[in-house]
């Protein structure tokens, strides 16, 4: 049996413990060499790198509604931390070291997080959404990524759409983050924007970009090991060249392993 964490076993502790990972967690970047993206514009870059949605109210989570609309809310109000942020070269750019301060937008809502390799509701739930596409939109682009981790977890069907099975990135305060630093010498602006259905994210830059990446799942396969069900597939960058079509690239960026916790074989027929 995995022995439990001093945190889940006395859980009046975890305010602490999270204290003191979040003053590690910002110090530690403080005296790293980065440089780290703070700056937004009004104004927009010229030329669209890459743009895509996601559906926000995910009807099929299995849990109350509730805990999807208060997400949205959660959503809009760390958006408002890096919409418009720009990318500069040789500035690396993280989720936390923007979403940090969403707060003094508002008050995070209780929504649906995995805690402890469980889902449960916690204020400011939900934000993987949009770690999940921002890693999503930097595999279409040259910025190089510095940090990323999977989720523990597949617990509920997700929204079809245009990503693939495993590309996701989850991002815990205090102990993990998104990176990905600009190494190139032009820069990048995100632009986060909401209707009453979707959240879009774009992508800009302040040059024509004459290499076109695309993302693609290869040799998924689904497994039952230990009674439990298993995802395995791989995932490639593939950069093209915009004018003469050509493949100038083939870059493999994850190997993924997904436990799937919910009854994915109603969907895709009995695993063996």
């Amino acid at each position: 049996m995995k022995k439990k964490r001093i945190t889940e076993r006395f859980p009046f502790l975890l305010p602490i413990r999270k204290f003191q990972r979040n003053v590690f967690f910002y110090t530690q970047m403080k005296m790293d060499s980065n440089k780290y993206s703070r700056k937004t514009s009004k104004d927009a870059l010229e030329y669209k790198v890459f743009s895509t949605k996601s559906k926000m109210i995910n009807t099929e989570s299995g849990y109350d509604i509730k805990y999807q609309i208060n997400k949205v809310d959660n959503l809009k109000l760390v958006a408002k931390t890096m919409n418009k942020i720009i990318i500069s070269p040789n500035e690396t750019f993280s989720f936390w070291i923007l979403a940090k301060d969403a707060k003094k937008y508002g008050k995070y809502k209780e929504a649906l997080a995995m805690v402890n390799n469980q889902i449960t509701s916690v204020e400011g739930g939900g934000l993987c959404q949009i770690s999940n596409l921002l890693f999503w939109i930097f595999l279409h682009t040259p910025l190089t990524i510095v940090e990323r981790h999977p989720h523990s977890a597949e617990t509920m069907p997700q929204p079809k759409g245009d990503i693939p099975e495993g590309v996701d990135a989850t991002i815990a305060e205090g102990w993990l983050d998104l990176k990905v630093k600009n190494e190139t010498q032009e820069s990048f602006q995100l632009v986060i924007e909401f209707d009453d259905e979707f959240i879009y994210g774009t992508i800009l830059s302040d040059t024509f970009q004459d290499v076109l990446y695309t993302v693609e799942s290869e040799n998924l396969k689904y497994t039952k090991e230990d009674k439990k069900i298993y995802r395995y597939n791989e995932i490639y960058k593939i950069g093209q060249d915009f004018f003469r079509k050509n493949i100038v690239s083939r870059e493999l960026v994850l190997e993924n392993k997904y436990e799937i916790r919910y009854d994915i074989e109603s969907e895709i027929g009995v695993i063996k």
